[in-house]
C-alpha cells in the first residue's frame, strides 16, 4: 500500500461493561486481540503494534508484534493513539488504527480505508456511526495527539475538526469492489462492548475459506478439499484431515507461507497446505 502503513490496536481500555478484558476473549480457539492484530499483520507494510495499560497483562502475540506502554492511564483514545503513532512515525508515514475488538475486521476494509487517505485522517461514518477506532491517521499527527491529552482534550472529534479529515460514508467505502463482494454490510466496524455483543458474535459461522492439499499431502487421503467454514488457519487444516507443524505448511493466497495455526482467516481466503519435507 501507499504510503508505508502501520497496524495500531488500542487494547488499554478498561472493559467496564464486557467485565473482563476484551482483549483475552477466546475467538475460535484465538484470542480477540491475537485476531486483530493477526488481521493487521496480513494486510500493512509496516510494524504492527498493540498500545496497553501501564502493567496490562495481554495473551500471546507472535513475536513480530511490538508493545507499547501508554505513558499515561485513564486518558483515553487520543493518548493511546498519541502513543502509537508516535512508536511508528520513522517507519510509516501513515497507521491504521483500531481497537481490540473487531472480531469481523476484513484487510479489505484495512485496505479501502487506508487507500482514501490523501490528507491527515480518514474518518469512516459506517453503519450509522463514526469509527474512529477503525480509521486511517498519518503518523504525524502524534504530537497533535500528544498536545491534545496534556490540555485535557480527550474527544477525539477535536483532532478531527483541526486537521485535515476525510469523511467516507458507506457507500464511498462499498464503491471498492473487493470490499463490497468480501464485506457488504461492513461487519468489519462491528465491536463487542458488552457479553451480549460477544455471544452474538462468537455465536455467527466462521467465515467460508476455500482449501487444498499439494503434493504428498494430496495423495494421503481424508477428507475431500473445498470450501470449509475456518476462522484460523488450524481449524482449516483440521477440516481436511491434517495439522501443521514441521511436515505441513500453508500458503495463504498464493503468497504467505506460515505456520502458525492460530493466523486469522476471513471470508475470500484460499489455503493451499503442502508438505515441508524436501522433495514433497
Amino acid at each position: 500500500m501507499t504510503p508505508r502503513t502501520a497496524g495500531i490496536v488500542l487494547a488499554g481500555g478498561r472493559s467496564s461493561r464486557m467485565g473482563t478484558a476484551k482483549a483475552a476473549l477466546e475467538w475460535h480457539g484465538s484470542t480477540l486481540l491475537r485476531r486483530t492484530t493477526g488481521i493487521l499483520a496480513r494486510t500493512v507494510d509496516g510494524p504492527v503494534v498493540v498500545v496497553r495499560a501501564p502493567g496490562q497483562q495481554l495473551p500471546p502475540l507472535p513475536d513480530t508484534v511490538e508493545l507499547v506502554d501508554d505513558p499515561v492511564e485513564g486518558l483515553g483514545p487520543v493518548q493511546g493513539i498519541a502513543a502509537g503513532l508516535a512508536a511508528v512515525a520513522d517507519r510509516a508515514e501513515a497507521a491504521f488504527v483500531c481497537s481490540t475488538d473487531l472480531p469481523f475486521l476484513h484487510p479489505a476494509y484495512v485496505r479501502r480505508v487506508v487507500a482514501l487517505l490523501d490528507g491527515d485522517a480518514v474518518l469512516p461514518h459506517a453503519r450509522g456511526h463514526r469509527q474512529p477506532l477503525a480509521a486511517a491517521y498519518r503518523t504525524a499527527l502524534a504530537p497533535v495527539l500528544a498536545e491534545m491529552a496534556r490540555n485535557g482534550e480527550l474527544k477525539l472529534g477535536q483532532l478531527f475538526e483541526r486537521c485535515r479529515t476525510r469523511h467516507v460514508d458507506d457507500a464511498e467505502l462499498l464503491a471498492d469492489p473487493r470490499l463490497q463482494a468480501v464485506d457488504p454490510e461492513l461487519d468489519s466496524v462491528v465491536n463487542v462492548n458488552e457479553p451480549g455483543d460477544y455471544r452474538a458474535a462468537r455465536d455467527r459461522p466462521a467465515p467460508e475459506v476455500a482449501v487444498q492439499r499439494y503434493g504428498a499431502l494430496a495423495r494421503r487421503g481424508g477428507p475431500a478439499p473445498g470450501t470449509v467454514q475456518a476462522a484460523t488457519l488450524g481449524a482449516a487444516a483440521a477440516a481436511v484431515g491434517l495439522e501443521l507443524g514441521p511436515h505441513v505448511v500453508a500458503a495463504l493466497n498464493g503468497d504467505q507461507i506460515t505456520r502458525d495455526r492460530q493466523t486469522p482467516l476471513v471470508a475470500g481466503d484460499t489455503v493451499a497446505f503442502l508438505s515441508a519435507d524436501a522433495g514433497g
